[in-house]
């Protein structure tokens, strides 16, 4: 059993806890990730003792009260790494996302009560003993997500587990066995009941640990999910869902600007003003709404243009370039860039209108050397408002729309971007407007 090598400080933990008289075990994804071979830094312990116990072995120090009330206390080792050491509970009731939950039964009560097979195996490390009743091992094996016991039972205990299904079939690009499938399509409607803070948490890791999304987002829609969650997104074609496939690749590590990026792709076809309705009613946080609506603004007004152009096959002139880095923004080229791109990619893959991949490059390399070279906003001009109210231009919106009819020419030709040349248009245009 080579692939299940806990790290030295949870042994410590278990050890510990042993050693004081009670059992300890290794539960949850850790287990699952290492039986597949990936690598998983959160591991967690399920014990027969009780959150008192645990408290009282470790030291209020060294422990941390994260969810007493569940079962759940956070263990520091000596690194100050967190890991959740959790009573072995059993639930006596639950309204479809909160339990009630009791104390002091059997690891295999404990087992019993998780959502999927592959997420109820059990290590002890002092024993090098494997505890798998619902033959977790065995759907690893056969790439198969399946709730443990009564699929509808499950569905109803807690109904973030439909969601939780699909991803991890998606993620591990595991087949749903059909009762646990039939399940998910009847809770759907019962999803609701979740809060909106969740259901945002899991399309986020989603987005952050599938590869390709839309594998998971077809079951939502196919199932019901998106019908009761984001009505909005209930009838969106495959094409609109697989956008967020090649928008930016996931990763382990948190990173938000490719998260954005992936959910600017899959909101995109909605528009940004429902897309922005989308975010609020999910509790997406300002910030996050603000780069995802942005991005859709963008494309919605210059992508098609910019697709127009490249799949025309005629030259590109420079002017037309400098246009699009000063509507899009110096620093928000990379993160359009990568929108585009898969919006491309993705209408290639489902034979629509899209430029060729080469063409695409050489726009964006382009688009870096203006970003990096030209002038292409007012703070790029050698003038600005007191050298023209200098020269006699008065303040006032007349100054206003002087200054950026001055960067309309420098966008032309950045060779107009002199003080000479600036002063001698913007007295002219000046004059245009006072005759």
């Amino acid at each position: 059993m080579t692939a299940l090598q806990p790290p030295p400080t949870v042994v410590e933990i278990a050890n510990q806890l042993e050693a004081a008289g009670f059992e300890a075990w290794c539960v949850g994804g850790a287990i699952r990730d290492a039986l597949l071979g990936h690598p998983d830094l959160d591991w967690d312990l399920a014990t027969s003792a009780t959150p008192a116990q645990v408290r009282e072995l470790f030291g209020h120090r060294r422990t941390i009260p994260v969810g007493v009330e569940f079962g759940t206390v956070g263990v520091l080792d000596p690194f100050g790494t967190m890991h959740e050491v959790t009573t072995f509970r059993r639930d006596v009731r639950t309204d479809g996302r909160h339990a009630e939950v009791e104390f002091g039964v059997s690891l295999e009560d404990d087992l019993a009560r998780r959502d999927f097979t592959i997420n109820a195996i059990a290590y002890s490390p002092r024993r090098n003993e494997l505890r798998d009743p619902f033959d977790g091992r065995g759907d690893l094996a056969r790439k198969l997500v399946r709730a443990v016991g009564d699929p509808d039972a499950r569905m109803r205990e807690d109904r973030l587990r439909a969601l939780r299904a699909i991803r991890f079939a998606s993620r591990f690009g595991f087949a749903i066995d059909g009762a646990t499938r039939d399940a998910i399509q009847s809770s759907a409607p019962f999803l609701g009941r979740l809060s909106p803070e969740r259901v945002k948490q899991e399309l986020d890791k989603t987005l952050e640990q599938v590869r390709c999304p839309s594998s998971a987002f077809e079951i939502w829609k196919a199932t019901g999910a998106f019908a009761t969650l984001v009505p909005a997104l209930a009838n969106a074609s495959s094409e609109a869902l697989s956008v967020a496939d090649f928008a930016a690749q996931p990763s382990t590590l948190a990173r938000p600007a490719r998260r954005a990026i992936r959910f600017a792709g899959l909101l995109l076809g909605l528009g940004a003003e429902r897309a922005e309705e989308v975010l609020g009613s999910l509790r997406a946080s300002r910030h996050e709404t603000q780069t995802v609506t942005t991005l859709i603004n963008r494309w919605q007004s210059h992508g098609g243009v910019m697709t127009e152009a490249l799949v025309g096959g005629q030259p590109i002139g420079n002017a037309h370039v400098r246009g699009w880095v000063a509507a899009i923004g110096r620093l928000q080229i990379g993160s359009f860039m990568r929108l585009a791109d898969a919006v491309w990619h993705a209408a290639r893959v489902h034979h629509s209108t899209a430029p060729a991949e080469r063409a695409v490059r050489a726009l964006y390399r382009r688009m870096l050397a203006v970003a990096s070279r030209d002038p292409i906003d007012l703070g790029s001009l050698v003038v600005d408002g007191d050298d023209l109210r200098r020269a006699g231009i008065p303040a006032g919106p007349g100054l206003g729309k002087i200054l950026q009819a001055l960067l309309a020419a420098v966008l032309e030709d950045p060779d107009r971007n002199t003080m000479d040349w600036l002063l001698h248009e913007a007295k002219r245009l000046h004059g245009q407007r006072a005759s």
